[in-house]
């Protein structure tokens, strides 16, 4: 969980420097505020929060890769994390839209071990990107459909918009979910709507459990070292670069070599071994989710398949 290198950014901003916010020599980690009881952004905030996404997209053809198979398009930038409009394999096109962020990138602050949140009303806003990763639009919610840190951490607003008026308006497509657990070795990117870039790197291996301050996760997605994300990128969709589907959501790494403490997660095996990866990043798997969707889009905790943790 890692809050967004705001004041790194805003430095660049005031300077007009040339470098990325990627070679920060001290990255803090890939989420959200670590307060647990934020309050959505207001007067100086959003002042901060325009400032740095100003800077942001200035920065973008700085950090923005060369374009290939897996780009920005149905991506999205949040306030303080990354995110992507998202279609559930059943999904149709007249269907309210999804987006997938993190749990911990919760305008109210982070869930508590445990909690779950369902259908909870919200306004929060996203900027959509283009294939290039500039911001064509802002889209809005009108409800947390479903958020939780435990045993993975994601969240999925419902918008106020459907995916055959945002293809309509911007002819950008949402990014399909995949409904298959990834493999071991399976070559994806990390596409931050934050901070405009793309890594790219496979898919290491899955944590067990993996253990970060008061939360626990299972089976996560250890990336190989290639993805070395930073904050700002947490919440975003982890795409496999063959198929162009997303297998998980982008959370956290180990920042500093601590022992499960919070921003330095460590990794627990099924004979309660811990493991501690310096400067590794993790995702939380997604392909739980279709299972829980079904007609217009509606969440069904009850439906057949449907293993995500409940309240």
């Amino acid at each position: 969980m890692r809050k967004p290198l705001v004041v790194a950014l805003c430095a660049l901003a005031f300077a007009g420097a040339g470098a990325t916010p990627a070679v920060a020599s001290a990255p803090p980690p890939t989420g959200a505020d670590t307060t647990t009881d934020a309050a959505p952004a207001t007067g100086l905030t959003d002042l901060v929060n325009d400032t740095v996404g100003a800077a942001a997209d200035a920065l973008s053809g700085l950090t923005a890769p060369k374009a290939g198979a897996v780009n920005f398009a149905g991506t999205v930038s949040l306030s303080n994390c990354s995110g992507s409009v998202v279609r559930m394999p059943g999904s149709a096109d007249d269907d309210p839209a999804l987006v997938l962020t993190n749990g911990h990138c919760l305008e109210s602050g982070f869930p508590a071990p445990g909690q779950v949140l369902v259908d909870r009303a919200s306004s929060r806003t996203f900027g959509l990107l283009n294939s290039a990763g500039s911001k064509v639009a802002t889209l809005r919610a009108d409800r947390l459909v479903y958020a939780t840190m435990t045993d993975t951490d994601a969240a999925i607003y419902r918008l106020s918009t459907t995916y055959a008026r945002i293809k309509s308006a911007y002819g950008i497509d949402a990014l399909p979910l995949s409904a298959t657990r990834p493999a071991a070795g399976t070559s994806i990117s990390v596409v931050s709507g934050y901070w405009k870039r793309i890594y790219n790197c496979s898919v290491d291996g899955f944590a067990y459990r993996m253990k970060e301050g008061d939360w626990t996760w299972k089976d996560s997605v250890r990336y190989t070292s290639a993805c070395d994300t930073i904050g700002g990128t947490s919440g975003s969709p982890v795409v496999d670069s063959a198929t162009g589907q997303v297998v998980a959501v982008n959370n956290t790494g180990n920042e500093d070599g601590e022992r499960c403490t919070v921003n330095n997660p460590c990794e627990v095996d099924e004979s309660g071994q811990v493991t501690v990866r310096q400067g590794i990043n993790y995702a939380q798997q997604t392909y739980l989710f279709p299972a829980c969707f079904g007609v217009d889009n509606k969440l069904d905790l009850s439906a057949s398949g449907c293993a995500v943790p409940k309240p």
